[in-house]
Parts: structure tokens; sequence; C-alpha cells
């Protein structure tokens, strides 16, 4: 078995999985995987019992890790898991979709990367949730940082594929990042450009109009004058 075939998908539901074949991972071992997977030069053994268990004591926090890491460790006879003195830190070579997804949502916001001939795959990543439904109180963090990229990736892929004349893709990616941020004006106001390239005045129209509902309804604020000068000609009179 090569490094390459294990893969830890942080991306949804937490899942390992080696050659193909999910592996079972006990709970506390998920944890320690997920939070060393998102720490870059990986982190001391005191702070990841402290982030993992806030509520024990030192000692209880300290015994529960030695646990994590035998659990890691009996789950693959390569190792899941580098400890080097006091620190530890995930394999480098275990594949991460999110470290994957990541690199990606950089290329497209800087414009490196080529517009793919087929967008679903790739909007459907930049779509998924960070460890949905855990509550750990490291997290919170993690999903913001997680969250502001994929809405910038998104946006930047929808404003190329306009840019293209692929309407459709960029009316997607436009619609991906609104479900991610929906009071965040760009994807509103890339979602209207797209109608209206489109020769869609009807579309443009209801997506400012409910969009400037939803504003006032949750913060009593307006659209930018930006935003409603992109309409303003299409306003009947």
């Amino acid at each position: 078995m090569s490094w390459n075939d294990i893969r830890l998908e942080l991306l949804g539901p937490f899942e390992l999985s080696s050659a193909g074949q999910r592996l079972s991972v006990p709970l506390g071992a998920q944890r320690l995987l997920a939070y060393l997977a998102l720490q870059e030069d990986g982190a001391h053994r005191t702070a990841v019992a402290e982030q993992l268990w806030l509520d024990c004591t030192s000692a209880r926090a300290a015994a529960n890790l030695r646990s994590a890491l035998c659990h890691a460790r009996r789950i693959d006879s390569l190792g899941l898991i580098n400890s080097v003195g006091q620190r530890l830190a995930l394999t480098s070579s275990i594949r991460v979709d999110l470290h994957q997804v990541q690199d990606v949502a950089r290329q497209v916001i800087t414009g490196q990367r080529p517009l793919p001939t087929e967008a679903d795959h790739l909007i459907a990543g930049l779509s998924r949730e960070l460890l949905p439904g855990w509550t750990e109180e490291w997290l919170p963090m993690e999903r913001e940082r997680w969250g502001q990229m994929r809405v910038y990736a998104l946006e930047s892929l929808a404003q190329q594929f306009q840019s293209a004349g692929n309407y459709l893709p960029a009316l997607q990616a436009a619609l991906a990042a609104i479900a991610i941020d929906p009071f965040r004006e760009t994807p509103h106001r890339i979602a209207i450009e797209v109608h209206i390239s489109e020769g869609n005045v009807a579309s443009a129209l209801r997506r400012y109009q409910d969009y400037r509902a939803f504003l006032h309804r949750e913060l009593r604020v307006a659209p930018s004058r930006q935003m409603a000068q992109l309409v303003q000609a299409l306003m009947p009179t």
C-alpha cells in the first residue's frame, strides 16, 4: 500500500479511506486527525490536548490524547501521524480533500487556472461545508476561513465564465456563492449581470428585487448604488 492510497475527507462527513476502502475510525481519533489536518505546521502535544478536550483537566486531556494517538496508529500500519519531540503533525503524503480544493480555489482566485470545460465538479467541491454537524470549539474559525475562500473562488469563477460568455456555469457559481453568504452583494450582482447579458430582463429585475427585500427585512439596509445603477435602466417607467 502506498501513501497515495490514503485519503482524508473533511468536506462533508468525516471519512478516512485506504485504497478506496473506508476505514473505521474511533471518534477521538477522528477529532485528532481532523484537527491536525487543519494545522499546516503541526501543533504541540499540549496545545492539541487542550484544544480537543477543553472541558478536561490537563492530566485527563493528555490521557485522552494518548488514547487517540494509539487508536490512530492501529488504523494503518504505515502511520498517519508524525511525532517529532513534542510536536504532532499529519503525515504530509495523506491526501486531504480540503487541501486539494483549497489549492484549486487559490488558482481560480489568482487566475492561474484555466476554466474547466465541466464546472459542476469544481462548483460542488467549493460548495461543500467543513465537517458539518461537528460542534468542536476550534472549528468556527476554520469554517470562516474556508467560507471566505470558497466564496471568493466561486465569485472569481462566475466572473471568468461570464467574461467567456459561458452563462450557465457563471450563474451556477454565483448561486453557489449566494447559498454560502446570502448577504454578500457581489454574487447577486454577478447573477444580475448574467441575466442581463442573456437578455433576461425579468429575471434580472426579480433577482434585484428579491435581494433588496431580503436586505431590508434582515438588516434594514438597501443594496449599494452600484447595484441599483445596474438595474436602473431596466426599471419600468
